[in-house]
């Protein structure tokens, strides 16, 4: 069976099991620890949850998780695709609430992707990403979520003269979010992309419009310390490149990276003071059909790399190593789901005094048209 169909046949299933996405995260609250998601937390993602169909349950969703910080909080992340049974409810939100702020980016994209020879859909598809400000928002503060699209179907690669490509998410995403065109913000970004490296992709594109305007890129492949450096040196990002250095080097000495990937803002200034470092230890390839899928001991090496931060809190980190589990079975009123948890990536963010954030991405997926 195709994931298309098992994710259609996901969502009919879960639209009998409640309204919204709160009523299907009520049943694991259990799995999640208090020491990584405190019960106040809780009840605030339930609250942003009741603002989303259950259907997306279908797609990959999860946390993010601040493990430098002492206090239990979270942000919460979703995924689905134009053309879905959940695409259908957001615009159906859209059409009796004009003033939907989020409904309305949605639907700015959803014209882009939605026609087979529109050129955003040949190279993102229909996939895209919110992401939730909850534990790192402002208290009583409801922010629109960032939006964020990945070039799977054409993917942007390095010294491959793609400039036409970055400029096509680039510009969706800020049309999307009502932003006027700033062609020096722009002409920024085309630096950053002409900049790297081949064999260096941008892995996702990224807007928040709750936060000071910029452009979040991620770019996956570098190789080395020094090609990171290099690079940044040549974008002039305005940070301190031995603090990145130090950062990756101390890694290496404890772990097997594979690969380094940055996140980097770009604005109309330039590149913003802090990026986000991702240290590969397991390469992953989005056609592989076991992308999501994470053996129970492949995170170890980098967890053991990590618990010698000092800035990691150590309670958290252990229950991080407990979050990942084989296939579990679920039983509901409309029959058997299966559900996948894992790591999907630790970000490591780096200020020009240093290392000062350390945030785990955690996933879940839903299935009730697979088997085991």
């Amino acid at each position: 069976m195709d994931i298309e169909k098992a994710t259609a046949i996901t969502e009919d299933r879960l639209s009998e099991e409640g309204e919204n996405l709160s009523d299907l995260l009520e049943n694991f609250r259990d799995w999640i620890s208090p020491v990584l998601i405190g019960q106040s937390q809780w009840s605030r993602i339930l609250n942003c949850a009741a603002t989303l169909p259950i259907e997306i349950g279908a797609f990959p969703f999860g946390f993010e998780l601040p493990l430098h910080e002492p206090l239990p909080e979270a942000d919460i992340g979703v995924s689905f695709a134009s053309g879905t049974k959940t695409a259908s409810l957001f615009q159906e939100q859209q059409r009796i609430d004009k003033s939907n702020r989020t409904t309305k980016f949605l639907d700015h994209l959803f014209l882009q992707m939605e026609s087979p020879a529109a050129t955003l859909r040949k190279i993102v598809g229909r996939k895209l990403m919110l992401e939730y400000d909850i534990g790192s928002a402002k208290k009583g503060s409801r922010a629109e979520p960032g939006l964020f699209l990945r070039p799977n179907e054409r993917p942007i690669i390095g010294a491959t003269g793609q400039i036409d490509d970055v400029r096509t998410v680039a510009d969706a995403l800020v049309a999307s979010v009502g932003w006027p065109q700033n062609e020096t913000e722009r002409a920024n970004v085309d630096r950053v992309y002409l900049e790297q490296p081949e064999d260096t992709r941008i892995d996702s594109f990224g807007v928040f419009p709750s936060r000071t305007r910029s452009i979040r890129l991620a770019i996956m492949g570098f190789k080395t310390q020094d090609e990171v450096g290099s690079y940044l040196e040549r974008i002039e990002w305005p940070g301190k490149i031995l603090a990145v250095e130090s950062v990756i080097s101390r890694f290496r000495e404890r772990t097997d990276v594979s690969r380094i990937g940055i996140n980097i803002d770009v604005g109309e200034t330039g590149i913003g003071p802090s990026i986000g470092l991702v240290l590969i230890v397991k390469q992953r390839y989005t056609k592989d059909s076991r992308y999501w899928l994470d053996g129970l001991t492949d995170w170890d090496p980098f967890l053991n790399a990590l618990e010698q931060e000092e800035i990691v809190g150590q309670e958290k980190l252990k229950e991080l190593r407990r979050w990942v589990s084989k296939p579990t079975v679920l039983y509901a009123k409309s029959g058997r789901f299966v559900l996948m948890r894992g790591i999907h990536h630790i970000k490591l963010v780096v200020a020009p005094e240093g290392l000062v954030h350390a945030k785990a991405y955690i996933y879940l997926i839903l299935s009730g048209a697979l088997s085991l």
